[in-house]
């Protein structure tokens, strides 16, 4: 089988590329620059360099590459690049894998845990969400005119080996150095609503899975953590898995917290949000079990980190500390505005 990633070395990406290789596929990658990646290309992998913004030079790279039996877009992430992609493969890829994500539904969502059919599309500020809305929109009309068959594939947050755990503030990894030290940890609203990971070699074999499955034509999948946590669990697991002590957790309202910080912009578009799926589709069609622990998977994140030096020293940026110090004035002079309010 012939598989064409574009991408390739990403977060999810490297594990899927790992995943093929392993079965004897031939797998080529195409990507703007290897620099950027946190691995090795694998021995054995075709590398095509290029840019997808140069959409006529993509375009007729890919049409001298091909065909493929397979093709994962890992990295479409506007309307441009899906009808580019749509020019690229069509009459050229026997399938087309988009990997899409879980942000594209209505928040909050109308049930939980949140199906495939759900069918309210997210409509808000998050432009990332907005824009592969309608880069499935796009696509599926390409499925229906007959262009390309298409898997959809929704993960949700993914992580791995080459960054650090996601947290209010992004992925700053002063995140993991103030757990180590002990040092107070900014959550949105009051931890409450619940998140999931999932480690990228797990959502990767789902991707590698999905690789000639004309099963998955014309369907979309969930490939999400299973370990749903709250906010607050989360950030105790963390610091369970790096060996820390149990976190102090300051809590502020997450729409006061987006518009004083602009680092947490991302919990008013999302993480405030109950964030759980149903998995029972890929269970069956992909056979998706997530089989890394939560815990264990961030130890081997923190464990990477370390090797790397990547861990940034907290007491060098002190957004965090100028973030809780307003939010500890601010409740002080609410109390002694409200001296004597009563019931």
């Amino acid at each position: 089988m012939r598989v064409l990633i574009i991408g390739g070395t990403g977060n999810i990406s490297t594990a899927t590329t790992r995943e093929l290789l392993g079965r004897g596929v031939e797998v080529t990658i195409y990507n703007r620059d290897r620099t950027r990646s946190t691995a090795p290309i694998p021995a054995g992998v075709r590398r095509i360099a290029g840019d997808r913004a140069d959409r006529a030079a993509f375009e007729r790279q890919m049409a001298a590459a091909g065909p493929f039996d397979a093709v994962l877009d890992m990295i479409c992430f506007t309307p441009e690049d899906a009808e580019s992609t749509v020019r690229a493969f069509r009459g050229r890829a026997d399938q087309l894998i988009f990997c899409s994500t879980v942000d594209i539904y209505a928040k909050p969502a109308g049930r939980y845990p949140v199906r495939e059919d759900e069918p309210g599309r997210y409509a808000g500020p998050f432009a990332y969400a907005a824009a592969k809305v309608r880069c499935e929109e796009i696509l599926l009309a390409a499925h229906a005119r007959g262009d390309l068959p298409l898997t959809i594939i929704r993960p949700a947050a993914t992580y791995g080996e080459g960054r650090g755990m996601v947290h209010s503030f992004g992925r700053t990894t002063t995140y993991h150095d103030r757990l180590r030290k002990g040092k107070p940890i900014v959550v949105h609203g009051d931890g409450s609503s619940f998140w999931v990971s999932c480690h990228r070699d797990d959502v990767g074999r789902a991707f590698a899975n999905a690789a000639g499955a004309a099963h998955t034509v014309g369907r979309a999948y969930h490939v999400t953590g299973e370990e749903w946590l709250t906010w607050n669990r989360y950030h105790e697991l963390v610091a369970e898995a790096m060996g820390a002590p149990p976190p102090t957790l300051v809590h502020i309202p997450t729409a006061l917290l987006a518009r004083v910080a602009p680092r947490a912009r991302p919990c008013a578009e999302n993480f405030q949000y109950n964030n759980i799926f149903d998995n029972s589709a890929a269970r069956a069609d992909l056979d998706f079990r997530p089989s890394i622990p939560f815990v264990d998977g961030v130890r081997g994140v923190v464990a990477w980190l370390d090797a790397n030096g990547r861990i940034e020293n907290s007491d060098d940026d002190q957004y965090d500390d100028r973030v809780i110090a307003a939010w500890r004035q601010l409740g002080g002079d609410m109390g002694r505005a409200l001296v004597g309010l009563g019931e």
